[in-house]
């Protein structure tokens, strides 16, 4: 390595936390015992060369004083460690991670930045990941939809435009097995439409999150038989929140369904000056354990708008599915 290099690399080196810790140490340590040994030499305490008991308290408590000074001095200096060490416990990929309070001096405050620096880059590249995944998602929900109605929906319709000419023309022993194949064939039209305005809520961008809302708890009640109180009165939503909060209430109630066996359903939807907030919650037995692939979804749509959901226990019986979005500011606008 060249001169110049390795003096560019000890430069570097002496400013890495490791050295800053290390030259913080040795600095606390060495400045106790030079007090002590000047105290010691002020003192009028002394020593003889062959040790006195009653000199043997003096020496201990010296000691003691110098071991309590240094361990007093060492542990204000390495108490950011801990809050680094909770914090990096405490890091989870779905969840927005605390950042670790610093004020910007001391010789761990390079290491306390460049763990937050890392927290905001791994959470920027995470939640554009994510982004990219659930357009996808989005788009290939349209596609399906769109071939569903276009096509099989078609391929059904004349299907049962036919099944209505043969109807008429049958004889009559047949005629019974041909009008309860067209009910047949109706039912899947039918069950396919309800499939298509699942993938792709056209009533979400025709007539906004409200309506969405409600025609998704009006399904839910009429599959489920489980009735949905609604407090719906937030208004003027972005698009791309209105969406997020249409897929985690779609979610929700689709595991309400599942897996509660719930006799009432919540479903709150309000803002306020800071905040947005959407609230799914029942009376069922359902139990907040692992979180499976729906919730998992349910958490990565949420960081797309900046929003953070929970899931919690109801007292008394039943879940709680909320979504916290925060108020965007002029910037973030």
């Amino acid at each position: 390595m060249a001169p110049w290099r390795w003096d560019r690399h000890l430069r570097r080196s002496a400013r890495t936390p490791a050295d800053a810790l290390f030259r913080r140490v040795f600095a606390i340590n060495g400045l106790i015992f030079v007090l002590g040994t000047f105290a010691l030499a002020v003192s009028p305490a002394t020593v003889s060369a062959r040790i006195q008991l009653a000199e043997i308290p003096v020496l201990v408590i010296g000691l003691c004083v110098m071991l309590v000074a240094n361990a007093v001095l060492l542990r204000s200096s390495l108490a950011p460690l801990d809050q680094l060490n909770n914090s990096m416990a405490r890091v989870d990929p779905p969840l927005r991670s605390d950042r670790v309070p610093s004020d910007g001096k001391g010789d761990l405050a390079q290491l306390i930045s460049s763990f937050n620096l890392m927290l905001d880059r791994l959470e920027s590249e995470r939640a554009a990941s994510s982004a990219s995944i659930l357009a996808a998602q989005e788009n290939e929900r349209q596609r399906i939809a769109r071939e569903l109605h276009d096509e099989i929906g078609q391929s059904l319709t004349v299907a049962l435009l036919n099944l209505k000419r043969a109807v008429d023309r049958a004889p009559e022993p047949l005629r019974a097995d041909l009008v309860s194949t067209q009910e047949t064939v109706r039912g899947c039209l039918d069950e396919m439409r309800g499939i298509a305005r699942r993938l792709r809520p056209d009533v979400l961008n025709d007539l906004g999150l409200h309506s969405a809302l409600t025609a998704l708890c009006s399904e839910f009640t009429l599959a489920s038989g489980v009735d949905v109180v609604r407090h719906i009165t937030a208004g003027g939503i972005d698009p791309e929140v209105e969406l997020v909060c249409y897929r985690i209430a779609q979610e929700a109630l689709t595991n309400i369904a599942r897996h509660a066996g719930a006799g009432k359903v919540w479903l709150d939807l309000h803002s306020s000056a800071d905040s947005l907030t959407l609230r799914i919650a029942d009376d069922g037995s359902g139990a907040v354990g692992a979180y499976g692939a729906g919730i998992r979804g349910m958490r990565e749509r949420a960081l797309l708008v900046g929003g953070t959901l929970t899931v919690a226990a109801v007292p008394g019986g039943g879940t709680e599915v909320r979504l916290e979005i925060p108020a965007p500011t002029e910037t973030g606008r």
